[in-house]
Parts: C-alpha cells; sequence; structure tokens
C-alpha cells in the first residue's frame, strides 16, 4: 500500500536582486523619490513568472514517486539538488508550486536544528507540544516521556527553556521527539551531521527500528555508508529533477560517476560536513614502492597518503581521528583506514600535516574514491566524500604470471603460500 504519493511536483522561488546603491547625494535621493513606483513593480512582479525569467528558480521541477508502507527511502544529491525543499513539501512546511502529494498517516519530522521548539518552552513543555501536534493524547505521551528523555541524554536539562540548549542538544532532543512519538511516517534531513558518533549511531538504529516496524522512513544525508546500511531503495535528485530512482548500491554508483570533480581544490570543496575548526586542505598520495611513479598506484605497492589541514580556529583538539575510506562505486566503502584502529595518537594542535603508510596495498585493481573524516572533542570536524579519486592498476604480485583483477569473489587479495601435504 502507498503512503505517499508524489505527482508532478514542482517549486520555484524567485531570485532576489540587489538593490543598486548610489554614492552621490542627488543618485540617493532620486532613489528616494522613485521608492513608491518601485516598490509597487516588485509587488506586481511577484506573481509573475515568465518563462525566460531569469531571476526565477525551480527548486523542484516535475517530481513523480510513490513510497510504500515499512519503505525506508533514501534521498542523495548534492548541496542545492532540491532535497530539504522536497521534505518541507511533503512535511506540510510550505507548499509547492505545482503538482500532488497524497500521504496516509501521521509525519513526524526533523528537518532543521530545533525545529518545531518553542525556545521560550522547557524540554518537557517541548515534548507535550510537539506530541499534541501530532496527534498524542497526553496519556500516549506519559507513556513515551522517560524513553524519550533517557534517548536524548538531556535529563539534566529537560525542565530548562530549551533557548539555552546548544545546537546538540536541540538535537538530540528533536530526534527523540520525532522518533519515539510513534508517527506512520518519520523523516530526517542532515541534521544528524551535528551530533557526535555515538549519538549518530544510536540514531542510525533507532531508525532502523521505526523501520522494522512496519512504519516508514525517509532519510536524506551525505552519509553514504549511512545509506546503505539502512535503505533499501534510494532517490538521486540532480538540479531539482530525478535522476535515478532505484535499489541502493546502483544509485550511489551512479552518484559517484556522476559527482566526482577534480577540478576543484580540495579545500573548495563544498560536498563537507562538520563543525569545521580544521580542514582538509590536501591531499596527496605517494608511491613508496616506486617513487618515480608518484601518485600512480598498483596493487600491492607500499603507499603514503598525506594528509594536510588547515585551522579555522585556536580551539583546542583532543581525542583526534584522522580516517580514509576507499570506496567502490558499486559496493560502498571497500575499507577504511584510521588512526584508531592502529593505536596511533594523533595530536592537531602540534601539527597539521599527518602521513598514512600502507605497507601493502592488498586491494585489487579498479576505480576507487577516497573519503576524508576527521574528529576531534567528540565532534566530526570535517568530512569530504568522494575527496579524491584513486586508479589501482593490475600488477603481478606474485610473480606467477597472473594478474588477479575480478572482483568476483570480494575486492582483495591474499598474500599467500602454498605447499604440498
Amino acid at each position: 500500500m502507498n503512503v505517499i504519493e508524489v505527482r508532478d511536483l514542482s517549486k520555484r522561488y524567485r531570485i532576489g536582486l540587489q538593490e543598486k546603491r548610489h554614492e552621490t547625494l542627488a543618485g540617493q535621493i532620486g532613489s528616494i523619490l522613485r521608492a513608491p513606483i518601485d516598490n509597487f513593480r516588485r509587488l506586481r512582479d511577484l506573481s509573475r513568472f515568465g518563462a525566460e525569467d531569469e531571476s526565477v528558480f525551480w527548486a523542484l521541477k516535475d517530481i513523480n514517486f510513490d513510497v510504500q508502507q515499512g519503505d525506508v527511502l533514501g534521498i542523495i544529491g548534492h548541496n542545492g539538488a532540491g532535497k530539504s525543499t522536497l521534505l518541507k513539501i511533503l512535511s506540510r512546511i510550505t507548499e509547492p508550486t505545482s503538482g500532488e502529494i497524497r500521504i496516509k498517516g501521521r509525519i513526524s519530522a526533523l528537518l532543521e536544528v530545533g525545529t518545531g521548539f518553542h525556545p521560550e518552552l522547557t524540554g518537557r513543555e517541548n515534548i507535550y507540544m510537539n506530541g499534541t501536534i501530532l496527534g498524542m493524547t497526553r496519556k500516549e505521551i506519559d507513556r513515551k516521556l522517560d524513553e524519550i528523555v533517557d534517548f536524548s541524554g538531556v535529563e539534566k536539562y529537560i525542565d530548562t527553556p530549551v533557548k539555552f540548549y546548544s545546537s546538540g542538544m536541540k538535537v538530540r532532543l528533536g530526534f527523540a521527539v520525532a522518533a519515539h512519538l510513534e508517527p506512520e511516517i518519520l523523516i530526517i534531513d542532515e541534521v544528524l551531521a551535528v551530533g557526535d558518533a555515538e549519538f549518530q549511531r544510536k540514531c542510525l538504529g533507532k531508525m532502523e527500528s521505526v523501520a522494522n516496524s512496519g512504519r516508514t522512513v525517509l532519510f536524506v544525508s551525505h552519509d553514504l555508508t549511512a545509506i546503505e546500511n539502512i535503505c533499501k531503495r534510494v532517490i538521486l535528485l540532480t538540479r531539482g529533477q530525478i535522476s535515478f530512482d532505484g535499489e541502493v548500491r546502483n544509485t550511489i554508483a551512479k552518484y559517484y560517476s556522476t559527482s566526482y570533480q577534480n577540478n576543484i581544490p580540495l579545500i573548495e570543496r563544498k560536498e563537507r560536513r562538520g563543525k569545521g575548526v580544521v580542514r582538509f586542505e590536501k591531499l596527496i598520495v605517494e608511491n613508496l614502492s616506486n617513487p618515480s611513479l608518484g601518485s600512480q598506484v598498483h596493487s600491492g605497492d607500499k603507499i603514503a597518503i598525506h594528509c594536510i589541514f588547515k585551522r579555522y580556529s585556536d580551539e583546542l583538539l583532543n581525542d583526534s581521528e584522522i580516517a580514509i575510506s576507499f570506496t567502490s562505486a558499486m559496493s560502498g566503502i571497500v575499507c577504511a583506514v584510521s588512526n584508531r584502529y592502529s593505536g596511533t595518537i594523533l595530536n592537531i594542535n602540534q601539527s597539521l600535516k599527518f602521513t598514512c603508510i600502507i605497507n601493502e596495498l592488498t586491494i585489487l585493481p579498479g576505480e576507487y574514491f577516497l573519503t576524508l573524516f576527521c574528529a576531534a572533542n567528540s565532534e566530526r570536524q570535517d568530512v569530504v566524500y568522494q575527496a579524491a579519486k584513486i586508479d589501482i592498476l593490475p600488477k603481478d604480485v606474485f610473480n606467477s604470471g597472473r594478474l588477479q583483477e575480478s572482483k568476483r569473489h570480494g575486492y582483495f587479495y591474499m598474500n599467500q603460500t602454498w605447499k604440498v601435504g
């Protein structure tokens, strides 16, 4: 049974134009005298959307899809692709320009930090207010209250006005309310990027639990690993239109194949998440087995990956983690290296350059993307998806005269020896 039906959905906005500023007194006086006429023209133009009007921006254009009860639907795409606009329309926060949606069941949505919270009310009062808006009785909310407070981890501040909460506390409480008040449809935007790693794991586990109970989940995220772990179907939005709709791995592969931008310096990449006290500025891959090859690598080579950071604040950073994921377009994350896995302590306060040495690159030949992750103070500082592309070339690793290239049995070769008996 379809619980969401979207037909020919479109949303347009008018882009504001900067007013011309006059540097002379005569120009300013003339502008003041013309103001009533100019304001009347602007008001009149707000309702006019000409086909060639360059100030008109289509955030969504002719969107069509259905969602069945119990589906866990992921929605991915670049910044500005229309993901958040789509969720706001589905949540009845904004109206579409054209088209229609049909929704069966109560919706609980967490789209932005603090969405639906009244800043003057306490956390407890906001829980009851949100539950009432969802159509729940006081007894139903009473039954869930302790579970919500415990999950959010803000019990100490539950009777404090929400205006004094940090962004992380608002996200914790907002997600707890959205997920525990038993809506038929749960809509979650990228807000989980604000929480710490432990809370993110709790949220993903809760979303899986919600889905397994037969309720419907719509999940927008740039974290493709999270999308892959909980979603069965994914929609890829590109410039306000659905460019692909299908099984999760196929959609992620399509996203990778169309989104990598090697012409943009790493520090200028916009597809990133995190607090940003430090950010990845440069990434260099070096072939240590054959330095003359530079960044060109083969299966079996010893390589070095140099990570160079740029600092944006004097805040001290403790408990630093740097991780690099190797991702295949067809299979998601293949493997990852991290200083935590190796037990190495890194101090970002003392240095902004770190090198990971991989003694033997046992990944089979193919095209892979590197995702960069940095965390400190129990918060994500920077995550850059598809930060670099690495082509691993074939090599006769065992000097056997044979190349192992097929990935039918996995993405790695094993350093092996055979003997009789």
